[in-house]
């Protein structure tokens, strides 16, 4: 018989394994309390008896039987064989031995008729032969072991039937969630990415999981947007470049007429393929940088060197179109990276500044410690980025208004941002005049 799917659960299993070993544990308290208390009174019996034995067997035992309105007591006088001879013990015990309190049964009778009763009894030899029997009925500890049976089952049902019920609450509540929850994952496999797994709101480890699962399917999400638009642009940008080159080669084939014209044609023809090509080539980077390809060269990098090595390189370029670039390195430190994808980064930025500051203006390259992390940033006066393209210029392809005239491919900040989210840095565009951009690098030491 197949069990209920909430029999099934873990919750519900571990309630049953919780309930079993309570029981169990209240099964050896109680069955300890017993133990303890049927020694204790054993004791107190075989005491009593001793004590006793001494005083009855010098006289006879018919006044002590006397004063017993409980009927508790028992003693007997028989005979080496065991007949017997007078007390309201009907026969001689069997395996008694002279001077050790034992614990049998025996047949009581009395002008009340006979009965059996459980008792503890010691003998003791006279110098006559016979033999002397004294005793008390340990019925008592009987009844106590019931007492302890009936609370056992008073109090051990009720709990463990609870301990079930809450288990089987617990179950069915958890086994509804999986089930919504499996709903909406059907959804989501199915294709409809903006659904979300369920949240109570409680913090419990189910909404733990569902906030986390939630994150990752919306960052998936917005990954798969980026891809779509992605790929419009890439068609696009591919577009225009490769029309261009057939269009010239088509009237390159219908109108040079010379040498050096059809020269002159196939060399805009090839930097316009070049265009295209360095348009893949970019966003092979770029993809190769975003898979983590290149954690295993990952090595201590001094950022000082690296930051006067891209001004070393941009100073010619940056002289050639009047821009004043300056490089200040306050604070000398390196982190854990790879030194040519943090080399790129940089050259990006700067390349970036130097591209979009007019004649006269400066850009500054400064290597900083704030807030206990170091900071690569990049000033210029140019134009700026304005708060709302902030998030948009580090996408695929995106060029602002102000750069629509200005050569690229629009990937610059892009490949930045793929390099700074591989190192587990972070990349920033800072308010104020013209454009400031940083690099915080929390894992400087």
């Amino acid at each position: 018989m197949r069990l209920p799917d909430f029999a099934r659960t873990t919750t519900f299993r571990w309630t049953l394994t919780i309930a079993g070993a309570f029981v169990l544990c209240i099964l050896v308290l109680f069955g300890f309390v017993y133990w303890q208390t049927a020694t204790y009174m054993t004791s107190r019996v075989d005491s009593l008896i001793t004590e006793e034995l001494n005083v009855v067997a010098a006289t006879t035992p018919d006044w002590w039987l006397r004063q017993d309105p409980r009927r508790i007591r028992v003693a007997g006088l028989f005979e080496a064989d065991g007949r017997y001879i007078e007390g309201n013990i009907e026969s001689l015990p069997p395996w008694l031995t002279p001077g050790v309190p034992t614990s049998t049964a025996v047949f009581r009778f009395d002008s009340r008729g006979r009965e059996r009763q459980r008792v503890r009894v010691i003998a003791h030899l006279l110098p006559n032969g016979h033999v002397f029997v004294i005793g008390r009925n340990v019925e008592e500890i009987v009844e106590i072991a019931d007492i302890v049976k009936q609370a056992l089952i008073l109090g051990l049902l009720p709990a463990f039937a609870l301990a079930l019920i809450i288990g089987i609450v617990l179950s069915q509540r958890a086994h509804n969630r999986i089930l919504e929850v499996n709903r909406k994952l059907q959804r989501i496999v199915a294709g409809d990415l903006r659904e979300r797994l369920p949240t109570s709101g409680s913090g419990d480890t189910f909404d733990q999981i569902a906030v986390s699962v939630n994150g990752m399917l919306g960052d998936i999400e917005s990954l798969i947007r980026e891809i779509a638009s992605v790929g419009d642009n890439i068609a696009h940008d591919l577009r225009t470049p490769l029309t261009r080159v057939r269009i010239r080669l088509e009237r390159g084939r219908e109108h040079a007429s010379t040498l050096e014209e059809l020269r002159a044609v196939n060399d805009q023809a090839i930097a316009g393929l070049d265009q295209s090509l360095n348009t893949i080539t970019a966003l092979l980077r770029i993809t190769e940088i975003e898979h983590t390809r290149r954690l295993d060269g990952f090595s201590q990098v001094p950022l000082g060197p690296l930051v006067r090595e891209v001004r070393d390189l941009y100073d010619p370029i940056a002289e050639d179109k009047g821009v004043t670039l300056r490089v200040e390195v306050i604070d000398e430190t390196t982190v854990h990276g790879d030194r040519d994808l943090l080399f790129e980064a940089v050259a990006n930025l700067v390349d970036n500044a130097i591209k979009f500051t007019p004649k006269g203006g400066h850009v500054d390259v400064i290597l900083l410690l704030s807030e206990g992390a170091t900071v690569i940033r990049v000033k210029d006066t140019g134009p700026g980025i304005s708060e709302t393209e902030r998030e948009a210029v580090t996408k695929r392809f995106y060029r602002s208004d102000k750069s629509r005239r200005t050569e690229g491919l629009g990937l610059g900040l892009s490949m930045v941002a793929a390099i700074v989210k591989l190192h587990g840095f972070q990349f920033a565009i800072a308010p104020g005049p013209g454009c400031t951009v940083e690099i915080i690098c929390p894992q400087a030491h």
